[in-house]
Order: C-alpha cells, then structure tokens, then sequence
C-alpha cells in the first residue's frame, strides 16, 4: 500500500499501475489519505481492518479484487487464470462473510470470465465488468436517494446510525443519499448521527461527510436514541443493510434496537439500500454474522478502557426483523409492508 492522491470515488482503479485505491476510513476525520492496493493480500487486510467498508463499497471491492487478482496473474491459460481467480475470490468472500455485497461482487466479475477466449480477454473483461460495477453503484444511490427523498418532509430531523454514506459507497450513498437528494431538492433537513461503538463510524465518518456537505448534523452515543425519540427530537430513521433477507434486515450492531425504539414512538424506520444488497433466497437462520475482536472493546484506539482479561461479545451486525421496517428504499423504488421480495427480484 502506498499514498497517493485523494480521488474522488471512494474506491476506485488506478488504470496507471493497475492498482485498487481507496481512502483509508480508519483514519478520517483526522486524515484523508488514499491508499494503493497492489496484491490480494494487501484488498484483504483492508477490507478486513475496515479501511474500506460498507455494503456497496465492498461489493466494488470484491470485483476490482477480481480484476487485480487477473493482472497480476501470469497464468498462461484460460483454464489456469479462471482458477486463479476463483480461488482469489474465494479468499476475498471469506474476509466478512454477513455483508453479501463483497461475494456478489466477486461472483459476478469471476462470471463474465466465462465468455473469454484467451487470458488477455479474461483479463480485460475482469476490469471492465469491475469498473461497471462501480459506475452502476453510484447511478443506482442516485436513483435509490430519489424515490426516498420523497419520504421526508421539509424541516424533518432524521436519525442514522452507522454510517451509510458515500465512504460506505463507491460515491454518494444509501441513507445519506436520500437526505443528500431531499437536501436537493430544497428541503431543509437536519440529521441525529449516534456515534456508532465500538469503532464509531457515525462519529468518525457520517458526520464528517454531513459537515463536509454543510447538512447541519447533531451527534449523540448509541444509548441516547430512546431520549431523543421519546423527546419527539426524530421524525424518520434511515439506516443502511449489509444484508437483506426474506425476513430481516442485518445492519451495524445497534440497529435493531433503535428499530423496536422508533416503532414503540411511532416512528417511521427506513432501510435504504441497492437491491445487490438483498439475499432473496435466504433467512435470518441461515446467516453468519460476523465477531469481531474482542479489543475493540477492551480499547478505545490505543488507550485501554476494560480489563484485558474480560470475556467480550463483539458482533459487527444484529438482525431487525422486517416487521419493524417501515419501508425498503431501493433504486427500483420504495416497497412497502407486507414485504414480498419476489416483486424486487421480479424488477432487478
């Protein structure tokens, strides 16, 4: 990995030295500062420490992983980079195993190899199925933040948590890119971002990027959601989905609980997120939800905060169940309760 010049897409591919770079979120806000990707070991350290993430922005990195996995391949056989490529993916889809974007990415670069003649065309193909994944997902937040702007009101305050931005996209963002649109079109929209523990991404990332727009942003810890709704300080929650299943929305650690709080205050709770995101053959049973390490916990950055003997319990994700979900906000369009994902299968 290397700096190199801030671009303006969260992840991108370096055509100069075939190469994936990103900005490296473990650093904002205090540094914007791009990194360079150059071997499948260096994708995988990122994605696994969090340097890029967000549902979205790893189903980019899955496919440009792909398409670095081709060219720095020096198989000199169809049959040979295919399984190099496939072996790489696997890799690749192993390093956060509940958000289905990084695999769906992966799997559908791996795909289009099969129309190849010859390893330079594996190769091409690879990238260009990869960099059309990335223009496809700054089209589709666009078009998801269009139908969604229209679920909020002049003057609403919004919550979210996590953060579902453009550093959790190749650009623009899921619920960020509804109030970005709603913002847009002349609404005046104020947002409650709760800090996000243990790595505080909506802290360190979300109201970063809402300043950065100059959308008047309030910042309050995870515990302080229930005080606000109940204040009637929230008009809409948004979040975003690392996954969606026929029964549940899995998102950041955190998400469940102020879905049971906005649906006890009769708030409405929005999920906003590309139908990539949506797994249409599996249930909340079916999915393993990622553990992360237990110093997270034990640390706050470099600065111990727990005994480091203690047991932890650190999931990434939790499940909201769908009847706590007000409304899925996709790029084909807003679905409504009783949830049939047959119908958003049918139209992707």
């Amino acid at each position: 990995m290397a700096d190199m010049l801030i671009p303006m897409r969260t992840i991108d591919w370096d055509y100069t030295n075939n190469t994936i770079i990103m900005i490296d979120q473990t650093l904002l806000p205090r540094e914007k500062r791009v990194i360079e990707c150059r071997t499948i070991d260096s994708l995988c350290e990122a994605i696994k420490s969090l340097r890029v993430r967000g549902a979205p922005a790893l189903g980019a990195a899955g496919g440009f992983g792909v398409a670095l996995a081709a060219h720095i391949s020096n198989a000199t056989t169809l049959a040979g980079i295919t399984h190099e490529l496939e072996t790489a993916g696997k890799t690749i889809s192993a390093t956060r195993p509940t958000a289905v974007n990084l695999s769906w990415g992966v799997n559908r670069v791996i795909g289009v190899i099969e129309e190849a003649k010859n390893t330079r065309e594996a190769r091409m193909f690879a990238l260009d199925e990869a960099r059309l994944i990335a223009d496809e997902d700054v089209a589709k937040n666009r078009q998801l933040g269009e139908h969604g702007e229209k679920l909020l009101e002049d003057g609403d305050t919004v919550m979210t948590h996590c953060n579902a931005g453009k550093m959790a996209c190749v650009d623009r963002g899921t619920a960020l890119g509804v109030i970005r649109s709603a913002v847009e079109h002349g609404k005046d929209i104020k947002v409650i971002s709760c800090e996000t523990r243990p790595l505080n991404q909506g802290s360190r990332i979300t109201a970063w990027e809402l300043m950065e727009d100059k959308i008047p942003v309030t910042l309050i810890t995870d515990s302080m959601s229930g005080h606000v709704m109940r204040k009637g300080m929230v008009d809409k929650v948004i979040v975003g989905a690392d996954r969606i299943t026929q029964d549940a929305v899995f998102n950041k650690i955190g998400t469940y609980t102020h879905s049971v709080i906005a649906k006890e205050h009769g708030i409405p709770f929005y999920v906003a997120a590309p139908v990539s995101t949506f797994d249409f053959e599996q249930f909340e049973e079916d999915i393993e939800i990622e553990l992360r390490s237990p110093d997270e916990l034990r640390f706050f950055g470099n600065y111990q905060i727990a005994p480091l003997e203690v047991d932890v319990y650190n999931p990434a994700f939790d499940a909201t169940p769908m009847e706590n979900v007000s409304a899925l906000i996709t790029e084909n369009g807003v679905y409504y309760p009783p949830f049939l994902l047959d119908e958003v299968k049918i139209k992707s």
